[in-house]
């Protein structure tokens, strides 16, 4: 699968120059790094339906009646290219407290469903939401771009930081009138993948034909490796 790459790799290296025994060759340790801000290619919306009522069966099943004419929506609009799923379910008493610290009295219920909705289309996430808070929705709790196959990206960012740092002990042999021997080892310092969060408040149901819109932004995948390579005169 194809996946722009927004920026150019970044990185840095430090090095040291280890102190062997004289009949040992010098060995030059260096540390590499490598960013990639890429493209996420998959959305996720957390969409909730909270429902109130002094009656712990209306309420229920007054958030069941959204919640489903929620789905239904999002099927009939995208039929089976949306994942769907309850994430989570909850029915808790409400209570109300007296401003003379009274003890509280309870006067109704809550019913909570959150529904999870995952897509590859990321120009849908807008009307995604749109639709779900039409049909009863009142929460966005939400938004998450990532990678649907991370490992692509990853090897790439640990290739760059390789270059990286093979390039820097290049810099620092050449500098001492030294030559590159034979690598002594690689360790990898890891590896990571962030999505930057997207804050999300709850907006009402737009009737324009314009649907919400949504920004992906990137995602970083940052790689760090130390390598020890053999210096010779």
């Amino acid at each position: 699968m194809h996946r722009a790459v927004r920026f150019a790799a970044v990185g840095f290296a430090v090095f040291s120059l280890a102190c062997p025994a004289a009949s040992e060759a010098p060995v030059i340790r260096v540390t590499g790094e490598a960013t990639l801000s890429v493209e996420p290619d998959r959305a996720t919306v957390d969409v909730g339906v909270t429902t109130e009522d002094p009656k712990a069966g209306r309420a229920a099943q007054r958030n069941a009646d959204k919640a489903a004419a929620t789905i239904q929506a999002l099927r009939e609009a995208f039929g089976k290219a949306l994942q769907i799923q309850t994430v989570n379910y909850s029915l808790t008493p409400r209570y109300r407290y007296p401003k003379d610290g009274g003890p509280r009295e309870q006067e109704g219920f809550t019913a909570s469903n959150v529904v999870r909705v995952e897509t590859r289309k990321l120009d849908r996430v807008g009307r995604i939401i749109d639709i779900a808070t039409s049909k009863g929705a009142n929460r966005v709790e939400r938004l998450h771009f990532d990678l649907a196959d991370e490992e692509p990206t990853r090897a790439e960012a640990l290739r760059q930081a390789a270059a990286t740092a093979r390039a820097k002990a290049e810099a620092i042999a050449a500098a001492l009138d030294l030559k590159l021997g034979r690598v002594i080892s690689v360790e990898e310092r890891g590896v990571s993948v962030v999505s930057p969060p997207r804050p999300l408040k709850m907006m009402a149901a737009r009737t324009a034909a314009a649907p919400t819109p949504i920004e992906a932004g990137t995602v970083e995948v940052n790689a760090q490796l130390t390598l020890s390579i053999e210096a010779k005169p």
